[in-house]
């Protein structure tokens, strides 16, 4: 099953789940759930990514797409490389074939968001201050391409 993302906020446009959502405006930020385990160990179900519309991508970033054969379909993946017609675009997780492979390369313009911040939600109750704050510091991470895991993998 594909990597599935579900816009919020008031850039979308449509309905529930950014179906036919359009683009936000350049430089505009919003927010995408992530529903699948194509992404895992960097995004598991029911993360939240805060993306900005129109951003410049480099290889290794994060990235919302339309699925090439399903554009009413938002999927998340990471940007590898650009060729010719696009970007080729891949999960972390090795076991989900979802991209790439499957379908070639991505153009431009159905490249929607880059993500740049993950947000953990907490499992349970937070009841301490001190809980709060452990969460706080594991649940939010920025998603750069220089300290990304699959980039460490690779360089191995």
């Amino acid at each position: 099953m594909p990597e599935q993302v579900h816009e919020r906020g008031p850039e979308r446009e449509g309905g529930a789940g950014g179906r036919r959502g359009r683009r936000g405006p350049v430089g505009m930020f919003g927010l995408a759930e992530v529903y699948n385990p194509s992404m895992v160990p960097t995004l598991r179900p029911g993360d939240q990514l805060v993306v900005q519309y129109g951003a410049a991508v480099r290889p290794g970033d994060v990235v919302v797409v339309r699925h090439p054969f399903r554009q009413d379909l938002l999927i998340v993946k990471r940007a590898v490389e650009r060729r010719d017609g696009g970007w080729w675009v891949r999960g972390d997780n090795p076991y989900v074939v979802n991209d790439s492979r499957e379908f070639g390369t991505v153009p431009d313009e159905l490249v929607v968001a880059r993500a740049r911040v993950r947000v953990r939600p907490p499992r349970g109750i937070q009841r301490s201050p001190l809980a709060v704050v452990a969460w706080a510091l594991s649940a939010v991470r920025p998603l750069r391409a220089d300290r990304s895991l699959s980039r460490r993998l690779r360089a191995r």
